[in-house]
């Protein structure tokens, strides 16, 4: 579980994609425009990070946005949170 105090969106962002590249145990550095599917994430933990950015962030990601280019990096990741949420991003 992560710390939801931390208002910080692609710190937020960041850990639950260092959560699944630990499930696939890969320690691996990941900055925030890296690929996500080039540090070793499958289409299908792509599918399963959009669900778990969807419970981060409790939002419902409309079906428009669940596209792989909004999935590609932590930055496009966080550029969609604060687009839904209606927050600036990195966070206030």
């Amino acid at each position: 579980m992560l710390d939801r105090t931390t208002s910080d969106v692609a710190e937020r962002v960041n850990a639950l994609v260092r959560a699944m590249l630990a499930k696939r145990s890969v320690e691996l550095a990941v900055g925030c425009d890296d690929d996500l599917a080039e540090a070793g994430l499958s289409s299908l933990d792509l599918v399963n990070l959009m669900l778990a950015v969807e419970s981060e962030f409790d939002l419902q990601i409309p079906e428009s946005d669940m596209r792989p280019v909004n999935f590609r990096s932590i930055a496009r990741i966080e550029a969609l949170v604060a687009s839904l949420s209606r927050e600036p991003v990195g966070g206030s």
